[in-house]
Parts: C-alpha cells; structure tokens; sequence
C-alpha cells in the first residue's frame, strides 16, 4: 500500500528545510542559447556550518563532476548547503556558495576549520550553451537568498532549466511522504533516459539523440538517523528509479545524498562523548522509510515531467513537454 503524501507533496515538507531557484534564459545568436541555473537547498533553518546535518550519499552511477561527497562520506554530516547546476557551472556555484557561508560565518577558515560545500550537477548542453559558463558566483548566492519552505517551483527551472529526461522536457521534481511520525521529501534533477525506455508513458514516436545524461536525488527526512542509516535511505533512490524505467546508463550520473534534520552535530563542544536517539534497524520504521524513498525519487521524477515546459534551446532545439497526466 503507497504512503500517504505530505501536505505540500514537496521536500519543504521536512520542517525548515527552504529551496531556492535562479533561472537563466536568454538566445544569444541563431546557435547559442543560455538554458541554464542553479538550485540551493539549506538543509535548516539554523547555520548549517556550526549545526551540520547528519548526511551521507550513494553513487550509484559515478559519471559526474560533484563536489564534497568525500569528505560527507568520511565524516557523515553536511555543513553547507546542497547546491545543483549543470557540469561546467559546478566551480562559480561553489565559489558562490564559499563567499555566501565566509559572509555569515567569519571564523570559517581563520578560528575554525576550512568549509567543506556540495555542489552536484547534471550536463545540460542538449539545449544549453554550457561553453559560455553563463552561471556566475553571483547567481549561487542569489539562489541561497532566495530559498524559502513554500511549494516549490517544478519542471524547467533553476538547475532543471535545460535538463532533458526520457526525451521530455525534464529537470526539477520534487515528492513527499509520511512514514510513521515522520516525513520523507526528495528533490531530483532528471536528465536521463531514452523515449523507449520509459515505463510510465508511451514516448516511442519522435526519439531525439541525446546524451546517457544525469539524475541528482536528495532525500531529506526528520527522522531520527545517523550516517550509515542514511546512507541505506540514499541507496533505495536507485529503486525508485528504476520503477520509472532507468538503465543506469553508462554515462549517466546517478547520484542520491541523504540528510536527517534530527541529531544536528554541533561544530563545537567541550564534550569528549556524545550520545543520540536514532531509529532501530530492525524496527518496522525503517522499511516504511525505505519505502518512502522509493516512492518519492519515482514520483519526483514523474512530476519534473508534467510541471515543464517545452522549451527551445540551443542550435533550434525543441524539447516538448510531456503530455502524461500523474493521478
């Protein structure tokens, strides 16, 4: 039996959690067109450098460019917020994200440590210029200052902008679920897939030769988890999307982060030992997680779908909105 689906169906249904976009869009000649932007998670509504959010991550295809991952993986908590692009924008939204966090938190670097920011990204050149690098540092911060906990736009926006999935118009989709007391949200940059391949609708006709493509997934959740649970929680996004009907090409990115608003990790503390309250393994709960993960990436990616729009990009290329309706 599917769960039932937060108030928003939306990743801000994860208390404090606040998104942000910055769309860019502008024909610069008969073959260039900027089709691009980013998109700015902040895990809470705290500062996230000296309150870092339990955290972990599973590559499940590892052809992509992002930034942070290790030392996420290493440590196990996030300490910055989760920035997306395209490929070549991945450096001036991390340089943006670095100005944005040294702004607010001047020990960063000088009394403390150094910042570790996470940045993923998908390659849009199908219908972008991605050569002109038009994203700019500037625009990172602009998406930070942005973020708020309403619903949040879908489809052709922000780092989705100039995305393509299963020969659609893809880009930013997002889902939620209630497991238990708690809430599951995800946010996924779709760019992947062929037409053939899709299981949910019947894009056989008018195929267009595009590459293996991406899909960045972030899971968010309230629940009360640590890294290695979360870490499970990132690995069943590749169920999701395989219910959509996704090879896990080749040359596809296919990247899940996972973060728990539960059991911040202070940056400081006199403390030699801590101690925390976290969900069992073997409690029904964490199936009912499972689960939850599994039906958002699946739906997140249907919605980046129905809520584009068909978009006309570089060299006269148009790539339609897909016509399917979600129930």
């Amino acid at each position: 039996m599917a769960l039932k689906k937060g108030k928003k169906n939306c990743i801000t249904d994860v208390e404090n959690i606040k998104v942000g976009h910055v769309t860019l869009y502008e024909k610069i000649s008969e073959t260039d067109t900027v089709c691009t932007g980013v998109t700015a998670i902040l895990p809470h509504g705290d500062n996230v450098f000296f309150k870092k959010a339990r955290a972990s991550s599973a590559v499940i295809n590892g052809y992509g460019k992002t930034t942070g991952l290790v030392q996420l993986d290493e440590l196990g908590v996030l300490e910055s917020p989760i920035m997306l692009t395209n490929t070549f924008s991945v450096g001036a939204v991390w340089q943006g994200t670095l100005q944005y966090m040294l702004d607010r938190n001047p020990e960063i670097g000088d009394s403390t440590s150094s910042l570790n920011i996470v940045v993923g990204e998908c390659n849009d050149s199908y219908l972008n210029s991605m050569r002109l690098q038009a994203v700019k540092p500037e625009h990172a911060i602009e998406a930070l200052e942005k973020a708020d906990n309403n619903p949040i736009e879908e489809g052709a926006v922000g780092a989705g902008k100039g995305m393509v999935c299963f020969g659609h118009k893809g880009g930013i989709g997002t889902a939620s679920r209630i497991a238990g007391d708690y809430t599951v949200g995800c946010l996924v940059v779709s760019n992947f897939g062929k037409r053939e391949d899709a299981l949910f609708a019947d894009f056989r006709e008018k195929k267009i030769e595009t590459p293996d493509g991406s899909i960045m997934m972030i899971i968010a959740t309230d629940a009360p988890l640590y890294d290695r649970q979360l870490r499970r929680l990132a690995k069943r996004c590749a169920a999701g999307l395989g219910r959509t009907g996704s090879h896990i090409d080749n040359g596809s990115g296919d990247i899940a982060i996972a973060f728990s608003t539960s059991n911040l990790y202070n940056h400081s503390s006199d403390n030699i030992v801590e101690t925390m309250s976290y969900v069992r393994d073997d409690d029904p709960l964490m199936n009912q997680l499972f689960q939850a993960v599994i039906e958002v990436t699946e739906e997140a990616v249907l919605r980046s779908l129905t809520n584009a729009e068909t978009t006309e990009g570089r060299k006269g290329r148009v790539v339609e909105r897909a016509s399917f309706t979600l129930e």
